[in-house]
């Protein structure tokens, strides 16, 4: 599949602004403390930031609203629809962090359970798709959830560091959902490794049992809408050296920077440091992730382009 930059950004921007939002409506930052207000501001921007990209894919953006009719259906829409009421109890959180320095026990939880159901719906459009068989896994929605909660958990001890307190235990709770999140995605990694195609050319034409199906022709000469988008491919030892990239860069790295901060003794300013380079470092392996979620994966469709 065509891995478009908007849709990698909305996906990483979106998560890691669900996940700070949600750690912040779990009441794990003090409401008071002035980098507390600016972690509410940051997080309501990365949200709206990420659901902003994700129109630019679009042939007709200004249609986008249209999307929001289908959720009886369509995890799309839900996503859309879920995205609008959580902005609600997250809002009204922020101001009372901001305006007050309060945090308000049920529009926080209500905000972080709606945080986590919107990263579901997110990750189900992917998971629905049967045609796409990489994507068609619980493990997707798994991973999701997963980068989702260790990119809030590793924003929230960035903030908590700035903000004077004491990060130590939001540091190696980030630590535990950095290695919980990149087993996770190694484990989906194995799947795709061993998946065996259930979607070939003798399928796709009905022509199984009369033998092996062999193309004579491609459908189009050219390149099109379904050649574009669907049929990118990535060599299979340039993935596995993204791989590594993402998994050292967005996982490694970062936590063994936190374990750093986690030191007694470490100064407040040498921490902070830290925490923002394991921030930087996070967002840069789960870019590197998102574009092979992409990459990787393989559509039914291409059967009938002798791929």
């Amino acid at each position: 599949m065509h891995p478009a930059p908007s849709i990698i950004l909305f996906t990483t921007l979106s998560g890691l602004g669900y996940g700070l939002a949600a750690m912040l409506g779990l009441g794990l930052l003090d409401p008071s403390a002035t980098a507390t207000k600016a972690a509410h501001i940051v997080a309501l921007l990365l949200i709206a930031g990420g659901l902003s990209s994700s129109t630019l894919h679009l042939g007709n953006p200004q249609r986008a609203w249209r999307a929001f009719s289908q959720w009886r259906s369509s995890w799309l829409s839900r996503e859309g629809v879920m995205a609008v009421l959580t902005f609600i109890p997250l809002a009204v959180n922020a101001i009372a962090s901001l305006w007050s320095g309060r945090y308000l026990l049920l529009p926080g939880i209500l905000g972080a359970l709606l945080c986590g159901i919107t990263v579901y719906c997110t990750a189900m459009i992917y998971a629905s798709l049967r045609s796409v068989q990489a994507w068609n896994t619980a493990w997707t929605p798994t991973c999701y959830l997963a980068f989702a909660l260790a990119g809030g958990l590793t924003l929230a001890g960035l903030f908590s560091t700035f903000g004077g307190g004491e990060a130590a235990w939001l540091t190696l709770l980030a630590v535990a959902a950095l290695v919980g999140a990149w087993g996770v995605k190694l484990r989906w990694w194995s799947r795709l490794g061993a998946l065996e195609q259930l979607s070939t050319p003798e399928t796709a034409t009905g022509l199984g049992p009369i033998g092996k199906v062999r193309l004579l022709e491609r459908p189009h000469m050219n390149g099109n809408y379904l050649t574009n988008e669907m049929g990118f491919r990535v060599a299979r030892k340039h993935a596995a050296k993204l791989r590594r990239v993402a998994l050292i860069v967005g996982g490694a790295v970062p936590a063994v920077l936190l374990l750093l901060t986690a030191i007694a003794g470490t100064p407040p300013g040498v921490a902070a440091i830290l925490s923002a380079i394991a921030a930087l470092a996070f967002f840069a392996g789960t870019l590197t992730e998102r574009w092979l979620f992409f990459a990787e994966a393989r559509h039914a469709v291409m059967n009938y382009y002798g791929s």
